[in-house]
């Protein structure tokens, strides 16, 4: 086998692995190294796991709900081995198909430790010894791992990070989740649904702080409705570990209270992979744990581009696998777009689900926009009604002068399918005249979004 390429991909999560299927597909050859899994974090321990549970405990909500749809279910339980075996299963699967889908594209795949030790050159090291490989260019997609605060470390037992909240050793009677960003408060979700008596801490002044404030006092009201605890502008300052329970010390207001939880999940941020890798040897900047690039994935170093979590906000799999076309584009000489983090959907699947892209209400206003915004609740669509899901709002925030949408925001059931739509109006340069004149389909969520762009400008016809 040829060790010398023309990219060397460092990671093969959904930035990496979809960087080195779109250079081979370009003709580029291009091998990929990775230390652990196929397909990263999202695929074995995030994005995917996490929506099969998710799902499991959207399904138990339901199925508590069946007189609601004139139907009768006794004796409603769940076996949480269970639980946890399909959605384990899933993550392999899809593990499976990275694998397959890196050979159909003649991707040679090298299990072990990467390090960058020279320019051109990666290094991989695994059971079998040192292995050199050589490319003109490099792309960095060695992804991030949960942050960790000092007296907060997670033990695997009483206090978990998002692996171990993934695979329980046991089903939390009292849990506390420290963050209520979307890692967060999907497990607060999850596990509130199937009966733990859950409280978020979050250190800002709301939940999910960086989606819109109203859609954040909508999702508030609806999780203390589901019987969560939100505590906001609070923080933890330490943790007592007991036999079996942990006592937390909560500052909230000036006051620090004491109470005590079996379970805590710590969702506190996360931190970039770049240690081992030689980066600071070889040029590459690095702050706070994520590598400086500019708009094109380039680290300012010749050949070198770092792609997804590892470049810095946002933190999705949808960014890092188009950054990784992006790439793959670039560095076989074509012209691609720089991907905009504004126009990228972010979404969060509790229970409601959340979803948005763009500005908010008030960062378009700092910003300087004269905006109208448009609203429409849940409980005004037929088909939100016929599916037992009134409680949602549908947020849109216009530019008054250009008629640009400026940002999109959602609370409520399927959302996150929803969202893809006003992405690619953004992506169109679509103005409310062109949202105006599309004709949705009846009855759908869809419709919403409608009504929303026509509530900015005082046309609203279902509410």
């Amino acid at each position: 086998m040829s060790k010398s390429f023309d990219m060397i991909v460092i990671g093969a999560g959904p930035g990496g692995y979809v960087c080195a299927i779109r250079a081979a597909q370009l003709g580029l050859t291009v091998a990929i190294v990775e230390r652990e899994h196929l397909g990263g974090i999202c695929l074995n321990w995030g994005c995917i796991p996490t929506k099969a549970m998710l799902r499991t405990s959207e399904v138990f909500h339901l199925m508590h709900r069946a007189k609601d749809f004139g139907l009768a279910a006794q004796g409603i339980s769940y076996d949480l081995d269970a639980v946890v075996k399909r959605s384990r299963g899933i993550a392999k699967q899809l593990n499976s198909g990275v694998g397959h889908l890196l050979k159909k594209n003649k991707v040679p795949v090298f299990m072990g430790e990467a390090t960058v030790p020279a320019k051109g050159v990666v290094s991989v090291k695994s059971d079998n010894g040192v292995q050199e490989l050589t490319a003109t260019s490099i792309v960095l997609a060695t992804g991030a791992r949960a942050r960790e605060l000092p007296g907060l470390e997670a033990d695997g037992d009483l206090v978990w990070t998002y692996k171990h909240a993934l695979v329980p050793k046991r089903m939390p009677k009292r849990l506390l989740v420290i963050g209520s960003g979307a890692i967060g408060i999907e497990f607060a979700s999850f596990y509130n649904a199937l009966g733990a008596d859950t409280t978020v801490v979050e250190v800002m002044d709301r939940i999910l702080p960086v989606e819109d404030a109203e859609i954040s006092a909508f999702a508030k009201k609806q999780f203390e409705a589901q019987g969560m605890t939100i505590r906001e502008a609070a923080l933890v300052k330490q943790l007592d570990r007991g036999a079996g329970s942990v006592t937390a010390h909560i500052e909230q207001g000036g006051h620090v209270t004491k109470d005590t939880f079996d379970t805590v999940i710590s969702a506190v941020g996360i931190v970039g992979n770049t240690e081992g890798l030689g980066l600071e040897a070889l040029g590459v900047t690095v702050e706070r744990s994520h590598v400086v690039t500019d708009p094109q994935c380039r680290t300012g170093v010749e050949g070198v581009f770092a792609i997804g979590d590892l470049a810095g906000a946002p933190w999705l799999a949808h960014k890092a696998s188009h950054e990784g076309v992006m790439v793959a584009e670039l560095v076989a000489g074509g012209h691609p777009h720089a991907v905009s983090a504004d126009s990228i959907a972010g979404c969060t699947y509790c229970q409601p689900q959340i979803a948005s892209v763009g500005l908010t209400e008030a960062q378009a206003t700092e910003q300087g926009y004269d905006i109208k915004v448009g609203r429409f609740p849940f409980i005004g669509n037929g088909k939100a009604i016929a599916l037992g899901e009134p409680e949602g709002l549908v947020k849109t925030v216009f530019d008054s002068k250009t008629g640009a949408l400026l940002g999109a925001h959602m609370v409520g059931a399927e959302v996150t399918e929803l969202i893809q739509g006003y992405v690619i109006g953004r992506q169109l340069e679509t103005t409310e005249e062109d949202l105006m004149q599309t004709v949705f389909p009846h009855p759908t969520l869809s419709e919403m979004m409608h009504e929303s762009v026509l509530d900015a400008w005082g046309r609203a016809i279902h509410f």
